[in-house]
């Protein structure tokens, strides 16, 4: 195995063994910061303030999410699609782009709030804490800009530090609240203004690590450029906001259309479930971003990318299934070891929200594709009818299941889109369809329950057993022949 595991490694060349070493680094600094902030210290910062705080902290910080496109206006993802294709342009564009980027975040910051006085009707409680929310959605949405001209010139290593640098700074200022060393609380008020902090200090690193790449910088606001960028990165601001709309309307409805503090309570109890598909999409998430200038670039030079997406897709789902069918048969033990006593409440909405990771998946595959051949017509008309549905739902099945009614709805929403947007690549690009794929990944998925069944109870130990369960499942991908070593080395050989 050992001599193996060598043979297969000398095969890469230094480019390809340096993207390993550096997506290595990245997903290993995702999966030990990431999760503990979602898993650790989210859920001791709801236990600490209670459901009805945490439920009314959850819906703004959604309504906050929802509209935090009008920060970017869809500049982050256009720049790292243009950066990309023409690295060339960072030092030239660079400057602009920032003052653009200031101005909008003003712009963002003022109708959240103008919003927020109408919706939640004028409450000075809740318009507090949405105007520090909107400051961090801003601050998160500059952080995110600035790492895309960092990913999009592939400077993985220095991404992969400041994406998990807000956390570890937002870690240790919660310990110090947590344990009240400097005289404060846990709070709302004081956990937001600890994001705060976080991301500030973020921002400030993140742009001094772009800086150090451009020729010269100075703020200077360009009309005919701003408002060029503003025309080309407009579709890409639509679909962000349609798209966050039914990802996260959710929430935001719960909370409004139920009576309070009943609408709070539903609130935080729907939370704990979505909190740990969040923490599951984080795979997903660091797979796209890979994917995004991979496809750029084979598209730009006429590529076949037809293997590179079966590729993709395949090291993508296979996870994706796992956490997703084994969340559905131990989500008793995985919410009593998150939530402690509380493990009771919300815990038939794991299993719900937790298959949508499947559904997910599979968006950041295709979605990531048709984004890069700028097929965004397409997917602004699908996002369109995934609001429409999920609002829709969610206004009949709240009031009849509440919290329950409103996963009902997201899993509904999240396969219908996914399914459309494998639709409209399929057509777009003309691929075959795989049936051996498609019985693989069949066989695959009825293995996986029976493996999950019949580890369920094996041993009085549920550790164990979700530890023998998950290496069995590791196995059986490979045994249906799912994916395979060939595969990922030829992923890898693609970047």
């Amino acid at each position: 195995m050992w001599l193996a595991k060598n043979v297969i490694f000398d095969l890469l060349n230094l480019q390809q063994k340096k993207f390993i070493f550096n997506l290595g680094i990245l997903i290993f600094l995702n999966l030990l910061i990431k999760p503990f902030w979602i898993l650790g210290i989210e859920p001791s910062f709801q236990y600490t303030v209670g459901n009805i705080s945490y439920g009314e902290y959850s819906t703004l910080f959604s309504f906050s999410l929802m509209l935090t496109i009008f920060a970017d206006i869809g500049l982050t993802n256009f720049n790292n699609k243009n950066i990309t294709e023409n690295t060339h342009l960072l030092s030239k564009h660079f400057s602009s782009m920032m003052s653009l980027k200031l101005a909008l975040g003003v712009f963002y910051m003022f109708i959240t709030i103008v919003l927020g006085m109408f919706i939640f009707e004028g409450d000075w409680r809740y318009i507090k804490l949405l105007t520090i929310l909107s400051l961090n959605s801003f601050l998160l949405s500059f952080i995110l800009y600035l790492r895309s001209n960092l990913l999009a010139l592939h400077l993985f290593k220095t991404d992969s530090i400041i994406s998990v640098l807000d956390r570890i700074l937002m870690i240790g200022i919660f310990v110090v609240l947590y344990f009240k060393w400097l005289g404060f609380e846990v709070n709302v008020m004081n956990y937001v203004y600890t994001q705060t902090v976080g991301y500030f200090i973020t921002t400030l690193i993140a742009f001094a690590a772009v800086w150090r790449k451009t020729h010269g910088f100075k703020f200077k606001w360009n009309w005919r450029f701003n408002l060029l960028i503003l025309k080309k990165s407009l579709p890409f601001a639509v679909l962000i906001l349609l798209m966050a709309c039914y990802n996260r309307i959710d929430q935001v409805m719960l909370e409004r259309l139920l009576p309070s503090p009943e609408g709070s309570i539903q609130t935080s109890l729907y939370n704990k479930s979505f909190r740990l598909l969040e923490a599951a999409n984080m795979i997903a998430y660091l797979f796209s971003v890979q994917l995004l200038p991979m496809f750029s670039r084979m598209l730009k030079h006429k590529e076949n990318i037809e293997n590179l997406v079966k590729l993709a897709f395949t090291l993508l789902i296979t996870p994706a299934l796992i956490i997703a069918i084994s969340c559905i048969f131990y989500n008793e033990y995985i919410f009593k070891l998150i939530y402690r006593s509380t493990a009771h409440e919300g815990v038939e909405l794991f299993g719900y929200l937790m298959s949508c990771f499947v559904a997910i998946s599979t968006t950041y595959i295709f979605g990531t594709l048709l984004t890069a051949n700028g097929s965004l017509k397409h997917l602004n008309k699908m996002a369109v009818g995934g609001i429409l549905v999920n609002f829709s739902l969610n206004l009949i099945l709240i009031p009849m299941f509440k919290a329950q009614g409103s996963a009902i709805a997201s899993i509904i929403t999240q396969f219908g889109t996914a399914l459309a947007q494998v639709f409209i690549a399929y057509r777009l690009f003309q691929f075959k369809v795989n049936k051996r794929l498609l019985l693989a990944l069949a066989m695959f998925v009825v293995g996986l329950i029976v493996v999950n069944y019949l580890t369920l109870h094996l041993t009085k130990n549920w550790i164990l057993n979700f530890v023998i369960m998950l290496i069995l499942s590791g196995l059986l991908a490979f045994v249906t022949k799912v994916i395979n070593i060939k595969s990922v080395l030829r992923f890898i050989k693609y970047k």
